[in-house]
């Protein structure tokens, strides 16, 4: 029976005590689940580090090497290998998409806890209510850079620049609100008007100007396209706020 010899590849890497290099570590998974056994070599200082780059021309560690060959670093080594590598830069759903399934997961797990039952009316409610959490708790960790996204397309916010930065409070206050049933008279008023302008706004920006922007709505640094998903938001604030006057009467 014959063997075949075992895949070799060699990687150095910054294991260092103040810091071990992350792109270091999933190299090492990445190769070892490709079947590789390593050469490890751990680079323990700064001019170690800065020698092995000044070496080899170049700028950054990790460095694998395959049968004598650089293959470079952990973006490298996945191409390499066939694999994805995440642009930065590229727009996604995937963070609304991920709030508005915690949200859903959340809303039935209290109607399980509180109802004894997964399908209920407040469960629909406690949806919209928590995703609105979610959302303004994403604006609220950094609401100077929010704000800044938020005013590309607001029309309430390019007019009165202070309303970009009181927005996520304000979802929030409705939000809690909302999730609690307390004080209906100012949550209402509150979703109301900021879904409505949110609304508006988003709608002139994506369908009337045609505009392509990034969308405020998981905070300012996210790469979400505005359109439906940010409208949607909105929508799901003005019904929410629509239900809570029709329920209330």
């Amino acid at each position: 029976m014959l063997h075949r010899p075992a895949k070799r590849a060699t990687i150095y890497r910054m294991v260092m005590p103040e810091h071990t290099c992350p792109y270091g570590l999933k190299s090492v998974d990445l190769l070892r689940r490709q079947g590789y056994e390593l050469d490890d070599h751990w680079l323990t200082t700064r001019a170690e580090t800065d020698a092995f780059k000044a070496e080899h021309g170049v700028k950054t560690t990790p460095q694998t090497f395959i049968d004598g060959e650089r293959i470079g670093g952990h973006d490298d080594l996945r191409r390499h290998f066939g694999l994805k590598v995440a642009d930065p830069d590229t727009v996604s759903y995937r963070p609304v998409l991920a709030v508005f399934a915690t949200a859903a997961l959340m809303a039935l797990a209290v109607s399980w806890a509180t109802m004894g039952s997964l399908v209920t009316i407040h469960a629909a409610e406690w949806f919209i209510a928590f995703s609105m959490c979610i959302l303004a708790m994403l604006k609220l960790q950094d609401v100077e850079t929010f704000s800044t996204m938020f005013l590309n397309y607001d029309l309430l916010a390019k007019r009165y620049v202070p309303y970009s930065y009181v927005y996520p409070y304000g979802e929030l206050v409705a939000g809690v609100l909302m999730v609690s049933g307390a004080l209906i008279w100012l949550s209402v008023p509150i979703a109301l008007f900021i879904g409505t302008i949110g609304a508006v706004s988003v709608f002139k920006a994506v369908y009337i100007d045609k505009r392509e922007l990034k969308c405020a709505c998981v905070g300012g640094s996210s790469k979400v396209p505005l359109g439906f998903v940010s409208l949607t938001e909105n929508l799901m604030m003005i019904a929410m706020a629509v239900w809570m006057v029709f329920w209330t009467m």
